[in-house]
């Protein structure tokens, strides 16, 4: 009917001026209220001539608040404006509503793309936030801020899934919303069953994200869990708040007598309004402070003092601009080349020739703002590590509780940034290495205790830049590793040939081999060997390593070491007859040129030297690539001790012709699967160097 398409639209109109209007400041105070009152009266006059009276009948009496409150019932007034809009929406969606009960909406592309795009981009981002405050909070119920900033969350994302017509998404993040509404208002305990619902919400929610996003893509979205007895659990919250002690919320204010139910307070729904396009983000968790998420069976959480907002934090986000991952990344493939035409040009011979000071100041001039454009652009890429921490908190909360092992996470360093794509290839490293200090290193609580530990387990996540890389260290205090248990579990599986010459880190590396596992049983956290061993090819992918250091009965310490981007490697460029090659520089342990009596041919199989007692593999690169030296000889030529799939072997080359960072080039889908070989880069000179994978190389050899 026309006049009801008219009425809603006037409420929502409403709706949206309750948000956008600031009623807080004495500042222009009064020409918002007579934008109000008159917007008011307009949806008054409107349901009367439709005939919706109890439409009607909240707007006249909204009119007359209105025309009541003065400049001193600013905050009163506030609340009133919600309640009563809110009330006019329930109203006319009850007289106008069907019989039947609404299904869940479905995700069709016949909406807006471009909003339900930036509805997944906002969805997410609050999600995110949710996660990592409602595990801050869990520790901290009095903690006002953490409330407010998920309640926000959860009221943007209704917002946003209301005007977008996502029904079930605003059905969820609306119950949600209310039993929040409770606990920041005193009338609902902070437990760890209420944490557990929320956690729950925000699973489903990400779900439901999930499947706008893939039918954006043109994917089929797989259907969504019946939320119904979701949303019962919630409502059962509702349904018996637990009333606050004075000690547990001690800015709480005193009740006040004869004061209307709570639930019957809190239960009517903010107006749900079309919120805009970049609704400002929930508050993110301070920087540069330690974070700990303690994790096992419910129980009294311990008082922690919230952190303070680190300064300036509203200012950084009023500044900060999003940009399509796309445009971003040909910005620094652009600067990259921008670097490489600089070098070229610089070592162009015709210049070289010309000597005047003038040109080779600007030359050097050039240089250096190519080079900061070069470092700003792949600072771009780069990401606060903490997002990933926070993942392996929810993680470790809820594996800990499954296993009835009460352990604490100590989280450092999750402001420290790294590339946006490394990040996400150490998610599943990370989860595995967790789950297994979890389920092999932490021992139960009656075990720690029998053992003179504290009951509560603590594992430690700590991230750090060091010489261009990055540090994870993943440490627990449990039993640590048994060496002896593992090389009989490695022996029965005939993974060692020699135990008496292999050293104690060696046989620890062992536990990263295929199949390999010490655990009595297989269950459905750990047991069947595949975690460690993905790991360990995972790091690798990333051109980085792993150490380990473990105290038997005190815990273990995994150290991963990878690059802090993927787009530039530090390597060094040797020559093999007129032929370059770039050996990256993390592989490399040491170089040396041979005498004739420490060459070695074993078993007449294979070539090796001896260094410092130990025979190592010689691998003579103009053999692997057919290319013609300019000597065979090892002793007129250069051997680089290097390491690859966890063994040391030589590199024979001509010579060493310096160290360079250069940019990853792809050699297309034609040369990208060629054995010992990365990818390219392109020289200062102009010359085209490839880029060696010394873990294919070994594998290639005839070692």
């Amino acid at each position: 009917m026309p006049e009801q398409m008219e009425l809603r639209q006037e409420i929502e109109a409403l709706a949206m001026k309750v948000v956008v209007d600031d009623l807080s400041s004495e500042a222009g105070f009064e020409q918002s209220l007579l934008a109000l009152a008159g917007a008011v009266r307009g949806v008054r006059d409107r349901a009367e001539a439709g005939g919706c009276q109890k439409v009607a009948q909240i707007a006249s009496e909204l009119c007359a608040t209105l025309d009541a409150t003065d400049s001193a019932g600013r905050d009163t007034l506030s609340r009133a404006l919600e309640t009563g809009v809110a009330a006019l929406q329930q109203a006319f969606e009850a007289s106008s509503a069907p019989a039947a009960a609404p299904q869940p909406a479905e995700y069709s592309l016949a909406q807006d793309p471009e909003l339900l795009s930036d509805f997944v981009l906002e969805a997410r981002e609050h999600l995110a936030a949710i996660e990592g405050r409602s595990l801050a909070l869990e520790q901290d119920p009095c903690n006002a801020e953490a409330i407010n900033s998920i309640f926000r969350a959860f009221h943007t994302i209704k917002g946003l899934a209301g005007f977008l017509e996502l029904n079930d998404v605003r059905e969820v993040s609306h119950n949600v919303e209310t039993v929040l509404d409770l606990a920041r208002n005193s009338k609902l305990s902070v437990t760890s069953q209420v944490i557990d619902v929320v956690l729950e919400c925000a699973d489903y929610l990400k779900i439901c994200v999930s499947a706008v996003d893939s039918t954006l893509h043109g994917h089929q979205a797989p259907a969504a869990p019946d939320y119904v007895p979701l949303l019962e659990r919630v409502r059962n919250l509702m349904a018996s708040p637990q009333q606050q002690t004075a000690t547990s919320q001690p800015h709480a204010a005193d009740p006040q007598p004869n004061a209307p139910d709570p639930l019957q307070q809190t239960a009517t729904p903010k107006p749900n309004v079309a919120a805009p396009t970049h609704p400002p983000a929930a508050a993110p968790q301070p920087r540069g402070a330690d974070l700990q998420v303690c994790a096992g069976p419910p129980g009294p959480a311990p008082r922690v003092e919230p952190a303070a907002p680190a300064a300036g934090i509203a200012k950084e986000e009023a500044k900060a601009v999003k940009v399509d991952t796309g445009k971003l990344d040909y910005l620094v493939d652009m600067a990259g080349e921008l670097v490489i035409a600089q070098s070229m040009v610089r070592h162009d011979p015709d210049l070289a020739t010309l000597k005047s000071p003038r040109l080779q100041r600007n030359l050097a001039q050039l240089a250096r703002i190519t080079a900061e454009l070069q470092k700003t652009s792949m600072s771009m890429r780069l990401v606060p590590i903490g997002q990933l921490f926070q993942r392996v908190a929810r993680q470790v909360r809820d594996l800990s509780r499954k296993m009835g092992k009460p352990t604490e996470l100590e989280i450092s360093g999750e402001e420290t940034e790294i590339d946006r794509t490394i990040v996400e290839e150490l998610a599943d490293p990370l989860m595995h290495m967790v789950r297994n200090s979890l389920d092999h290193g932490i021992e139960g609580p009656d075990g720690r205790v029998a053992a003179g530990k504290n009951p509560m387990a603590r594992i430690g996540l700590r991230a750090c830049h060091q010489a261009g890389h990055i540090v994870i260290e993943i440490s627990d205090d449990g039993r640590g590793l048994d060496a002896e248990r593992i090389m009989a579990k490695a022996l029965e599986k005939n993974l060692v040939a020699n135990p008496e010459h292999i050293s104690e880190n060696e046989v620890f590396h062992l536990i990263f081999e295929p199949g390999f596992s010490t655990a009595a049983q297989v269950t459905d956290v750990s047991g069947r060997g595949v975690g460690m061993d993905v790991v360990r090819r995972q790091i690798q992918k990333l051109r980085g390593h792993i150490e380990i250091q473990s105290r038997a009965g005190q815990g273990a310490t995994f150290t991963l070491k990878v690059p802090l981007t993927l787009a530039i490697i530090d390597g060094l460029v040797v020559g093999v007859g007129r032929e370059r090659y770039i050996v990256p520089l993390f592989s490399v342990r040491e170089m040396f040129r041979p005498a004739a009596e420490a060459i070695f041919t074993v078993q007449n199989r294979s070539e090796m030297v001896m260094m410092r007692g130990n025979l190592l593999a010689v691998v003579r690169l103009y053999r692997k690539f057919g290319v013609k030296p300019r000597s065979e000889d090892p002793c007129e030529g250069l051997l680089i001790v290097a390491e690859g799939e966890g063994q040391r072997f030589c590199l024979m080359v001509d010579e060493l012709i310096g160290k360079q960072e250069a940019v990853i080039k792809s050699l297309g889908d034609t040369f990208k699967d060629i054995p010992g070989i990365a990818g390219g880069a392109i020289l200062g000179d102009g010359r085209v160097a490839l880029i060696l994978d010394l873990a294919g190389l070994i594998k290639e050899s005839a070692v």
